[in-house]
């Protein structure tokens, strides 16, 4: 029997926002390919069937939602990442086994492309292990997306994820990301959850120099997006552009030289 393909499936950036419609953020190769298939390996299943309900609108599913086969990630891909081998990936050989009977199978985080900047990285290795190919679908990814619109080192940057909570430990880490930035020409980006974005913008204009440039995109995706890039020193003369953030929604933070 020939193996099925592991299919990542980018989804829209509005999770947890007033849903846009399908196909102002997807091409409809993407939400075509989606629609065909009928098992999944997702981040979240409760955000995987509403997604499918959306695609179902444009695309007509090839089987009925509650027909849907639809895994879930171990919980410990949610709190601690999948990102290096493991023991998640034995776990996620398991969740292969639809594909080694034939059947493709999508992966899916809750918005945006799967396994960049959120669980899916076990798959992918498992599904590279196991000889299936790999098929990433075009979506939006709001990293790339983020440092597009910064105007910062598009060649040479960072993902860092997550900085410490602890004001001191972030600080500290905050001022090693902008040495390393400044010896290297780097960009380093970063993301927070939505209620701490105004903490780590805080944090970035207290800790960072006045020449660094940061960059802030918010919403992506969204109608009330908005990207604003300047030095340090700019945005601490001008505390109504922190105001005018949607920091609510999710950001990218993004600094450098």
């Amino acid at each position: 029997m020939k193996p099925g393909r592991l299919y990542l499936v980018p989804t829209p950036l509005d999770f947890g926002a007033e849903p846009q419609p399908l196909p102002q953020a997807l091409p409809g190769e993407t939400i075509a390919t989606a629609a065909r298939l009928t098992h999944w390996i997702a981040e979240n299943a409760k955000s995987a069937r509403a997604f499918l309900k959306r695609v179902d609108h444009v695309s007509p599913l090839a089987a009925p939602l509650q027909a849907q086969q639809i895994a879930e990630l171990p919980r410990q891909a949610h709190k601690q990442g999948d990102h290096t081998a493991g023991a998640l990936d034995d776990a996620a050989r398991a969740l292969l086994a639809p594909a080694l009977q034939g059947h493709d199978v999508g992966l899916l985080s809750e918005a945006g492309m799967p396994a960049v900047a959120d669980p899916g990285s076990s798959v992918v290795r498992a599904a590279h292990a196991l000889g299936l190919e790999v098929i990433a679908l075009i979506g939006p990814v709001s990293l790339m997306l983020a440092l597009a619109a910064s105007g910062l080192n598009g060649q040479h940057f960072a993902f860092v994820g997550y900085v410490p909570q602890d004001a001191a430990a972030r600080a500290k880490r905050l001022r090693e990301l902008e040495s390393q930035a400044a010896r290297g020409a780097q960009t380093q980006i970063l993301i927070e959850t939505p209620y701490r974005n105004a903490a780590l913008l805080q944090a970035l204009l207290e800790q960072l120099q006045p020449a660094t440039r940061l960059a802030v995109a918010s919403a992506l995706g969204l109608p009330q997006q908005a990207v604003r890039s300047a030095p340090v020193s700019q945005w601490r003369k001008h505390a109504e552009w922190r105001d005018a953030l949607p920091l609510a929604q999710p950001a990218v933070f993004l600094f450098g030289p």
